[in-house]
């Protein structure tokens, strides 16, 4: 059985401006490793975190991320002004009006209270 997460990987390396040659070199692979490696077919190769980030780094497209971070129950929100890729059910959960950043500082806040 075939992952949504894996096929969307599949299609973002293969269907996005940079062609996959290009973003192979780009993240310094060779191109047949990199197609492997996002192969939802292929059970015998993996794609690892890092990879994972530079693909995203290399096109600008942040669905990977937005698409785990919905499954968990997070809505992804960038720091910058342009808007991300909205990935159908991603912000499901979402606490209304609360940004990453000031989320992130109530929870290592609840955790100092803990400690102490």
């Amino acid at each position: 059985m075939v992952s949504e997460l894996s096929t969307l990987i599949h299609n973002l390396v293969l269907d996005n401006p940079v062609p996959a040659k290009d973003l192979a070199k780009a993240i310094g692979k060779p191109y047949s490793t990199l197609l492997r490696e996002v192969n939802p077919y292929d059970t015998g190769a993996k794609l690892g975190a890092e990879t994972l980030l530079q693909i995203m780094m290399q096109t600008g497209d942040t669905k990977p991320l937005e698409y785990m971070a919905g499954k968990l129950g997070y809505s992804l929100v960038s720091i910058r002004n342009d808007a991300p890729h909205v990935t159908p059910g991603a912000f499901q959960g979402q606490v209304a009006g609360m940004s990453a950043s000031s989320a992130m500082e109530d929870r290592q806040a609840g955790e100092m209270e803990r400690r102490v």
